[in-house]
């Protein structure tokens, strides 16, 4: 079973941004090009970026297994809301289908019901078939398609899909 380990020091935000150019730079390239790569991990995943979000609100967590640091993901817990976002969640191209996707989600749903949450939500891209079929599995539905302008002339074109958290 992995760990879930909260990020609060410096190293760990430089870990979970070196996964993010790991994991990014493997999947992402053939879906949204590699100049909106580099420019997603500069705006969103680099260093600087991570701690500004902790400071913000944002729970980023790394996923640490036998074979090491093995994934990452985030929430936004929202206390004046039903939802909590879950913003992030990526793990090691040979580290899927394992069951960490699996543990990931089930950490995540128990501190949405520590926060009071009834509903996490997510976006994702909608041309990403492998993530959006395990979220399928994992219960959640689509709620709406979103197209954002995050910049440089770049969009996310993605769907919101949302779960409810049971009691």
């Amino acid at each position: 079973m992995p760990e879930m380990i909260k990020v609060t020091q410096a190293a760990e935000i430089n870990a979970v941004a070196a996964l993010a150019h790991d994991i990014w730079n493997r999947h992402f390239v053939p879906i949204i090009g590699q100049e909106q790569v580099d420019y997603m991990l500069d705006k969103f995943q680099s260093a600087p970026a991570i701690a500004r979000q902790i400071a913000s609100g944002y729970e980023y967590y790394l996923v640490v297994h036998r074979h090491g640091r093995i994934g990452y993901f985030a929430i936004v817990p929202n206390p004046s809301g039903p939802g909590t976002q879950l913003s992030k969640i990526y793990v090691r191209e040979d580290q899927r289908r394992h069951g960490v996707g699996n543990a990931i989600m089930a950490f995540v749903e128990e501190r949405c019901r520590e926060l009071g949450a009834r509903e996490v939500w997510l976006t994702v891209n909608r041309h990403n078939a492998g993530p959006i079929a395990f979220y399928e599995r994992a219960g959640f539905t689509t709620s709406e398609s979103l197209v954002q302008d995050i910049g440089s002339g770049f969009v996310m074109d993605d769907f919101k899909m949302v779960k409810k958290i049971s009691s």
